[in-house]
């Protein structure tokens, strides 16, 4: 059973209070490969100074475990997510300096149904799903429910909040491609998980920090990430 969660108030306020102070993005990873694009997000979000609620599929735990050799401990979600948050694309230990501790991050569990995100009275400013699996998609498009993710992210369109899905898969079929054009009807963002070369990347964390950007734009956070265009041919070669 996963223990209680912290308070995430402060010890001079009532919880009603710091629940109306708070506005946090909703991250949800599912269990398609990525995660160093759901990484990238995180950090750029606590960098911002976004407070985030994190849901992690069980799928994704998997995923996790096999891109990262990290398992997430719902017991020691904390140290894991520092961990993984340090972590390079390349696989480098460390490669970040990643204050977890002192981050506004809550983590619920997959299968807490009762939790926060699962209510549209419960204020967030939108959701980002980094990445989201086929599986994960036609949940959302079919408002299946079937667990916290996917309860959040079809409140997050009922409640006419911005929805962020970067679905990573490929090649597409034709079932996936309509629920990926029911998602866009409903409001979403559709964005694929496609790196792009015009920004003069050199390093696998480039690509990956290009895709996390371009959603985090989608979302309207402002991120350091990528270089933007220019409208200059080339003008990013030589630079960095």
């Amino acid at each position: 059973m996963e223990p209680p969660h912290e308070p995430y108030y402060r010890p001079h306020e009532q919880p009603h209070e710091a629940a109306s102070r708070r506005r946090p993005w909703v991250v949800g990873v599912s269990g398609a490969s990525g995660t160093p694009y759901a990484a990238s997000v995180l950090r750029a979000l606590l960098e911002a100074g976004e407070a985030v609620d994190l849901v992690i599929s069980r799928a994704s735990r998997l995923t996790l475990l096999d891109e990262t050799g990290i398992a997430f401990r719902d017991a020691h979600w904390r140290d894991d997510l520092r961990r993984w948050l340090a972590r390079g694309a390349d696989g480098t230990p460390d490669a970040f300096d990643v204050e977890v501790e002192a981050a506004d991050v809550r983590h619920w569990a997959a299968g807490d149904l009762a939790a926060g995100p699962s209510s549209g009275s419960y204020l967030v400013k939108g959701m980002l799903i980094v990445p989201a699996s086929t599986a994960c998609v036609a949940g959302v498009a079919l408002g299946l429910s079937k667990d916290l993710l996917q309860r959040a992210a079809s409140v997050t369109l009922k409640e006419r909040r911005r929805l962020v899905v970067a679905v990573r898969e490929t090649p597409l079929n034709g079932q996936t491609l309509r629920h990926l054009v029911t998602l866009d009807e409903a409001g979403a963002v559709v964005l694929p998980a496609s790196p792009a070369f015009y920004a003069g990347a050199t390093h696998i964390q480039d690509l990956v920090d290009f895709v996390a950007g371009r959603a985090l734009d989608a979302a309207g956070v402002p991120h350091k990430l990528y270089r933007r265009w220019e409208g200059e041919l080339g003008g990013d070669r030589g630079r960095g």
